[in-house]
């Protein structure tokens, strides 16, 4: 079914079919909704190499991931994040590109290169936000359409979502803060990652206004095994936090592991707050106290966000519903003898 066949139907030329389809200037409002009843009733649908010509457009957006594929498959927020993402290109007849290069920044970058000079891809998502990122300089010069997954730590010249992890952790502390607890320790993620700097931040600066001193800090990697070293790390310290903060929820149900395994009762003796809310979380036992972030809707933005800056028009994007805290059994008060006195 072309566009001849729908101006035939509806007795007008081809070019006042192409006008009302696309939205533009040429025709009567009358006739515009005449072809567009005739388009729906002959089924006609948008042909995307045809788009592709006109506009010189691949109709395709990329996102390159940098990480070890065993790191990645463990990692529940990127299936809900794609998956949103994929649903709202589907749309728009646009397709995601997604190429996994493993743990190294030089084929990374690399990978951009080839999709931006091969002409594969519209624009990008940069997710994984780093401190002093390449990828920030790297997409101005090649003229790459962007949108940053995250809030950089310096001006970038592309648009960014990022969710609010500064209230959020604001919101655990001062939960924690209120049950008794007064040592608490951070397990967070790789500190080249920006989410990792802000989250121990916030937990920092949370900490600060409550008047509290920071408990022990070790740094995972966002898997399992590496909260459970993380884990292991800060309870050795003296005397022994009573409430663990996590930067994720995997490395916080691996925490969970350990106090179990060094004779520990959570949350008796240990409270434990992961971030993320993962599918699993409210099924551990204890259930896992978290944050929950609205991924899906991030996904969703993000993917409307690229589409207008491939498009290069103005977008008004409904903000970002900060995270919020989740209280399952995993938090309590600490032990009588582990609160200090005044």
């Amino acid at each position: 079914m072309t566009i001849a066949d729908v101006a035939r139907a509806a007795g007008v030329s081809t070019g006042a079919v192409s006008y009302a389809l696309n939205g533009r200037p040429g025709v009567t409002e009358e006739t515009r909704r005449r072809i567009l009843a005739v388009a729906r009733q002959l089924g006609w649908r948008p042909s995307a190499s045809a788009k592709a010509l006109v506009h010189a457009r691949t109709c395709t957006v990329g996102l390159v991931m940098a990480r070890p594929p065993e790191l990645l498959a463990s990692d529940p927020f990127f299936p809900r994040f794609l998956a949103a993402v994929e649903a709202t290109l589907s749309e728009r007849d646009h397709a995601l590109l997604l190429q996994v290069v493993g743990d190294d920044e030089s084929r990374e970058l690399e990978c951009y290169e080839r999709l931006a000079s091969s002409h594969r891809v519209d624009g990008v998502f940069l997710t994984d936000l780093r401190l002093d990122d390449p990828r920030f300089a790297l997409v101005e010069r090649l003229e790459l359409p962007a949108v940053g997954v995250g809030q950089p730590l310096t001006e970038v010249a592309f648009p960014c979502v990022a969710s609010d992890d500064a209230s959020a952790m604001a919101e655990v502390v001062r939960h924690l803060v209120a049950l008794g607890h007064r040592r608490i320790a951070y397990v967070g993620g790789p500190p080249c990652y920006v989410h990792s700097v802000h989250r121990e931040r916030a937990w920092r600066d949370a900490l600060e206004q409550a008047g509290i001193a920071p408990g022990p800090i070790a740094a995972g990697d966002f898997t399992g095994p590496g909260g459970a070293v993380a884990t292991a790390d800060v309870l050795r310290h003296e005397p022994r936090p009573t409430a663990i903060v996590y930067a994720n929820d995997l490395m916080a149900m691996a925490g969970m592991g350990v106090a179990t395994a060094l004779g520990l009762r959570v949350p008796d003796q240990l409270s434990m707050v992961g971030f993320d809310d993962i599918p699993a979380a409210a099924h551990v036992s204890p259930g896992l106290t978290t944050v929950r972030a609205d991924v899906a809707t991030w996904g969703r933005l993000a993917a409307a966000l690229l589409l207008a800056e491939v498009e290069q028009r103005s977008i008004e994007l409904p903000p970002l519903e900060p995270p919020r805290l989740v209280v399952r059994d995993s938090t309590a008060p600490p032990p009588r003898a582990s609160v200090p006195t005044r």
